[in-house]
């Protein structure tokens, strides 16, 4: 038989000091362990099947002695008649705990590690601060304290509804947003359930269809034959925001990639401007060739910072202040409008092939086209370039454009 340990009182237990484990007796295998910095905890020694198993019953400090015989023999007790394992019992229920914390992670918790994501990914800053700017003003009232495994298609209904007919596209890419989300949080085990912002089988029944709501608002574009008096008058004003739409309109650039240009990208002597990936909206490097009269544009630019067309305080110019310039000009054209037009005459008074032009746009060529094509062709962008910047020059009644595949000049009748 086993031997039976010494039933010692609390003082007895309390004097003992010996670093080890020391049986206290009262319940047998119960014992006092005391490690060597002199911290004392109570722990049952016993067998649970065919493993010994080493139970621990809390703290010396916050454990009586007599708590710590009753909690032994509740322990044996269910070992004996329900033939349980503690120590795996007490393992599978942190796994749960930890399990069950996990899946609280809150909607706004999950979207803000989807933003960073995002903007690790992003080559336009703007567009990851808008995924930012969205969600924080429509979706976080309604989902961004509920834990994302409890978000229901109700929630996304009361998010997308209120706006859904007033504020169609934003309210599509709010949806769009939450179904990123929610995909993530379901990737990385915190939601279980399906993704119910998901719009085909889903929300499609509840919400109009976008398309029968709202008309896609394309950017206003001046007319290709309004072209020659809006750089007469353009010209005549004075400021870098002028200055930067004329760069935009010769370049056929976007706002952005005009605002942001450097004169470390510029080289005035091989006439090329090379936008680097990271301020491009493909995330693709993007080189622009320079038409005389942009070079001419860049050459009177002052060189004091870093930015070639600089705000008044130093800064970069805000889009608002191209936009102000036209309104204040009379305009009724957005500043990306010029994009449309640059594409319109060369569609319409040019023999430029097409991927001439997207490439001229930094547009992605797709098809059969995009995949063999390698090169930018940037000679014949360069003339395409040079014969926008001379068609912007010329009054409509004289216009004499090249044809990008002929050496000779190609003369036509206005539209």
């Amino acid at each position: 038989m086993p031997k039976i340990a010494k039933e010692l009182s609390p003082l007895e237990v309390k004097r003992l000091s010996t670093p080890g484990f020391h049986a206290v007796g009262g319940v047998s295998g119960l014992h006092l362990q005391i490690n060597d910095r002199g911290g004392r905890s109570w722990i049952l020694r016993t067998k649970v099947g065919s493993k010994r198993r080493d139970i621990g019953l809390g703290g010396a400090s916050e454990v009586t002695l007599k708590d710590a015989r009753e909690r032994a023999a509740e322990v044996k007790q269910r070992i004996k008649v329900e033939g349980i394992d503690p120590v795996l019992e007490k393992k599978s229920k942190r796994a749960a705990l930890i399990a069950a914390q996990a899946k609280a992670v809150t909607f706004e918790d999950c979207a803000r590690r989807v933003i960073t994501k995002k903007q690790a990914e992003a080559g336009n800053r703007k567009h990851a601060k808008q995924w930012e700017s969205t969600l924080e003003r429509y979706a976080y009232p309604v989902l961004g304290k509920i834990a994302v495994g409890d978000i229901e298609l109700a929630h996304i209904v009361e998010v997308l509804e209120p706006y859904w007919s007033t504020k169609t596209e934003t309210m599509t890419r709010v949806r769009q947003r939450i179904e990123a989300v929610l995909a993530y949080s379901i990737t990385h085990g915190y939601r279980d359930t399906a993704n119910v912002a998901v719009w085909k089988g889903n929300l499609e029944t509840i919400l109009p269809a976008p398309t029968k709501i709202a008309k896609v608002a394309h950017h206003t574009a001046v007319a290709i034959d309004d072209m020659h008096g809006f750089m007469i008058d353009l010209r005549n004003r004075t400021g870098n925001a002028a200055k930067c739409l004329e760069f935009t309109v010769l370049t056929a650039t976007r706002s952005g990639e005009a605002r942001g240009a450097t004169w470390d990208e510029i080289d005035l002597a091989s006439r090329i401007w090379v936008i680097p990936a990271e301020r491009m909206k493909a995330g693709q490097e993007h080189r622009v060739p320079l038409s005389d009269q942009a070079i001419k544009l860049l050459e009177v630019q002052p060189r004091d910072n870093r930015l070639v067309f600089p705000a008044p305080r130093g800064g970069k110019l805000s889009d608002a202040a191209m936009s102000a310039l036209l309104k204040r000009m009379g305009v009724k054209a957005t500043v990306h409008g010029f994009r449309s037009t640059f594409r319109d005459w060369a569609a319409e008074r040019t023999s430029t092939p097409n991927q001439i032009a997207e490439m001229a746009l930094a547009h992605t060529v797709k098809g059969v086209e995009g995949a063999y094509r390698r090169g930018d062709l940037l000679a014949k962008r360069a003339r395409l370039m040079g014969q926008w910047a001379e068609f912007a020059e010329t009054t409509p009644a004289t216009g004499n454009v090249s044809a990008i595949r002929s050496n000779e000049v190609a003369s036509y009748e206005p539209f």
